[in-house]
């Protein structure tokens, strides 16, 4: 790791003007616009800066592309702390990574349950950070992401709540 991120003098503009840019706008409203249409709840409150807002929120926001093995392409503030990723790494990893061997099959039947239903908001899983240690997330919120048009763009989760698991 940098000493940058190490010493926690991340510069966190830096890192969300590099999410941003790399996700698009069009992304973002994505992540939010799904949420709504498919929850029939706002995962931000309507006006404002929808980028802003959702980059500071006090929950974990994550979504993935759809490629054959899913890669994020957006993380918010809270995320990239939790998961202990800069940025220019978050965005180009596999989320398959973001559990340890033992819980992907876990992680697997979640997502085909959510790729069946649109949603689902009562998640709980293990996780895990760079630096290797553990924690539990509890009542996420996983969601199918489409464009205007109604194709598929991947999936989300927002949570926050989690725990640290003791190694």
């Amino acid at each position: 790791m940098s000493d940058e991120f190490e010493t926690g003098t991340r510069d966190w503009q830096a890192e969300r003007l590099l999410v941003e840019a790399h996700a698009g706008f069009e992304r973002i409203e994505m992540i939010a616009a799904s949420f709504s249409r498919l929850t029939g709840r706002n995962l931000v409150p309507p006006g404002g800066d929808l980028p802003d807002t959702l980059w500071n929120l006090p929950a974990v926001v994550v979504a993935h592309g759809t490629e054959a093995d899913p890669i994020f392409f957006y993380a918010n503030c809270a995320a990239l702390s939790l998961f202990e990723f800069p940025a220019a790494e978050f965005i180009r990893l596999p989320s398959r990574l973001s559990a340890k061997p033992l819980a992907r099959e876990e992680r697997a039947r979640m997502l085909a349950q959510v790729t069946e239903r649109g949603f689902i908001d009562d998640y709980a899983g293990v996780r895990t950070a760079r630096s290797g240690g553990g924690f539990r997330i509890e009542r996420a919120s996983v969601w199918n992401l489409f464009d205007p048009k109604g194709s598929a763009g991947g999936q989300a989760a927002c949570f926050d709540r989690w725990h640290p698991l003791e190694l």
